[in-house]
């Protein structure tokens, strides 16, 4: 018998190590080509590529094991006012990149690019699949056309995901140090975070490829459309954070708007900004360092700390 419990608990070992192995190899990665790389270059443009494709986690949602909760930490996860708002958020993010995709030329950045689509899709049925397993309702949902502006609808999905996963990712660990979500739910979801890390890596190399290639006259045509996009998701959230929305529609957004005090562990804001650069960093920090990193948000967040009190 104690042979038996021995071998067993080899075995386990053995699993639990093969996953870690994967887990570390996805989340490091570094191009193959040596030396500086120009921002804009075909070689930029496979490196990026690259990085997404060779980091693909291949988890299947049928399969994730979605632990028993306690009654106090069932309740919690379903008080979460953010469910219908995430499904949602995800099936629109699917069809717009995967519409975008479609007009790609260039066979590698496309593969990416679907591949991007696919994930998101992906979300989607994690998120349902979580909601099914702990008897969460939703609204029903709405229908998710393609978009008539590919390229806007891309670029607008891209930036949105650069806000909201720089906060989501700081409001996941904080949840995670207080308890609010148990060890096992957050080990199950984790690889849903770090995707959506890899999703901006990705966006914004691809966003300063693109303008490098983009004949000088339509460059500005390009910053307006970026300008009004950021003044569509300042509105949006803004909405959001009222909890108004006059048509009765979930807007876009990844970034649960439970406040801290709840979700986390009573954070003050300075400390739950500083959680969320320190959170960007590091699950940015494996992959090759010749990948530009998203900025603007974390520079947003960097000089609002010089208001606020120590």
């Amino acid at each position: 018998m104690s042979d038996t419990l021995t071998h067993s608990a080899e075995g386990a070992s053995d699993e639990d190590s093969a996953f870690a192995a994967q887990d570390a190899a996805l989340r490091h990665w570094t191009h193959a080509t040596p030396g500086p790389i120009r921002i804009g270059s075909k070689e930029h443009r496979k490196m990026f590529c690259r990085m997404l494709l060779d980091t693909h986690d291949p988890y299947r949602p049928a399969v994730l094991d979605w632990p028993k909760l306690e009654p106090d930490a069932l309740r919690r996860l379903t008080s979460l006012p953010v469910w219908d708002i995430a499904v949602q958020t995800e099936g629109r993010a699917s069809i717009r990149v995967k519409t975008y995709a479609a007009t790609v030329s260039d066979p590698l950045l496309r593969a990416a690019i679907e591949m991007d689509g696919d994930e998101e899709a992906r979300h989607k049925v994690v998120l349902s699949h979580l909601v099914e397993a702990y008897g969460i309702t939703l609204a029903p949902e709405p229908h998710y056309p393609p978009p008539q502006d590919p390229e806007w609808a891309w670029m607008f999905t891209g930036y949105s995901e650069c806000i909201d996963s720089f906060f989501a990712f700081g409001l996941f660990r904080s949840a995670q140090r207080s308890g609010f979500f148990p060890a096992a739910l957050v080990e199950t979801f984790e690889p849903v975070i770090q995707e959506e890390a890899r999703h901006i890596l990705f966006f914004v190399n691809w966003v300063a490829w693109y303008r490098k290639n983009l004949p000088w006259w339509r460059r500005p045509w390009h910053s307006l459309k970026v300008a009004a996009i950021w003044i569509k998701l300042v509105w949006d959230r803004v909405a959001i954070a009222r909890g108004i929305d006059a048509e009765g529609v979930a807007h876009d957004s990844n970034f649960l708007p439970a406040n801290r005090e709840v979700l986390g562990d009573s954070l003050k804001l300075r400390e739950m900004i500083e959680l969320c650069l320190r959170e960007d960093q590091q699950r940015m920090s494996g992959y090759d360092s010749r990948l530009l990193r998203p900025t603007l948000v974390p520079a947003l967040a960097r000089l609002a700390l010089r208001f606020m009190k120590p």
